[in-house]
């Protein structure tokens, strides 16, 4: 193993926390139970890690053996990238092909290959049929940089692949390529969808948002304590806060159900309008060009978030249609213009 693989190994390892170690080394399942238990576990991390590369060289490992380690660890942790959705389509009247999932890997491979010649390509199973790629990309001069990999990930026989954004740009439409031919799809565009959960967007773009799983409703407590009510009152007070607290909860149900949200961190909303006047004067009558804006609304955990704002009593209900809209339109983007 020469010094560029053994310094992957290394770095690959030592990101990894400690009280993941074990987990991740045994799911990778290229160190034996019997090599695992001759390494020192309380020592020193960069001990621990000096013997687990002294391991893999003695396992003669290659690079997508370290490759396999770092998908590995980027399932452990994929909150920690941000991820892009594609959605790809058929040619209308195209038939339903059998779908392969080795002839998938080897049509991906070979398109990237034959375009870039510096390019590694690496893909790990996983569940639900998926399939998780790892593509380091490279140039014509120089070689593939290990450490800054593009990640898809794929679903069998579904028109979605999910991307971790890549700061290569130019090679999105090469990518783009790769997964409609091996798909065997025609046409590919990027959704304006993007979040750190990839759970969540999954949840979205297969419309599973809305099965009914054991909940932990946690908008309940805040309905309470907001609803909260004196026994000195009014009853006609009462009787109208409990009616208009009623109404908000049924409210709430029927636009965003009794199941968890998924959990996406922002929506941005592009608002580009022409300045409208009954009154032909002032500095904005004449103005040509549109009067534009951005709004961004942030949190967390921003669909759980805008779920509790009426039941807290911090807005009306219903919400605006562009707020309670993303899950059903599967986005996180939207350019508002005058029709």
């Amino acid at each position: 193993m020469d010094e560029t693989l053994a310094e992957f190994f290394r770095r690959t390892i030592l990101k990894i926390p400690m009280t993941e170690m074990m987990t991740i080394l045994k799911t990778w399942n290229f160190l034996s139970e019997n090599q695992l238990q001759t390494v020192n576990f309380r020592q020193r991390k960069e001990s621990i890690v000096q013997d687990l590369v002294l391991l893999c060289e003695e396992n003669r490992a290659r690079l997508n053996d370290a490759a396999h380690l770092d998908i590995i660890y980027t399932q452990f942790h994929q909150h920690q990238k941000i991820w892009d959705v594609f959605q790809m389509s058929k040619r209308p009247g195209d038939n339903i092909d059998l779908f392969d999932m080795e002839e998938f890997k080897s049509s991906f491979k070979k398109i990237l290959q034959r375009a870039l010649k510096n390019v590694t390509v690496s893909f790990r199973d996983a569940e639900e049929n998926s399939v998780w790629i790892r593509i380091a990309w490279g140039t014509q001069y120089k070689k593939p940089n290990q450490y800054k990999p593009a990640y898809v990930v794929y679903y069998s026989q579904t028109p979605y692949a999910f991307t971790s954004s890549s700061q290569l740009k130019s090679n999105l439409p090469l990518l783009g390529q790769a997964l409609t031919v091996a798909s065997k799809h025609h046409q590919i565009v990027k959704m304006d969808l993007r979040s750190r959960y990839l759970d969540s967007l999954k949840a979205i773009v297969f419309k599973q948002y809305n099965q009914s799983f054991e909940t932990h409703n946690s908008t309940t407590s805040l309905q309470e304590r907001s609803f909260g009510l004196d026994i000195n009152m009014d009853s006609r007070i009462i009787h109208e806060n409990k009616v208009e607290k009623e109404r908000v909860q049924r409210v709430t149900q029927e636009i965003f159900g009794d199941y968890p949200q998924p959990r996406l961190e922002f929506a941005q909303y592009k608002l580009e309008t022409k300045f409208k006047s009954d009154l032909n004067r002032g500095i904005l009558a004449e103005r040509e060009e549109p009067l534009r804006c951005l709004v961004k609304f942030s949190s967390p955990h921003l669909l759980e978030a805008l779920k509790s704002l009426a039941p807290a009593g911090i807005a009306d209900a219903p919400l605006s249609p562009l707020l309670t809209c993303i899950p059903n339109k599967g986005r996180n983007y939207f350019k508002i213009r005058d029709k």
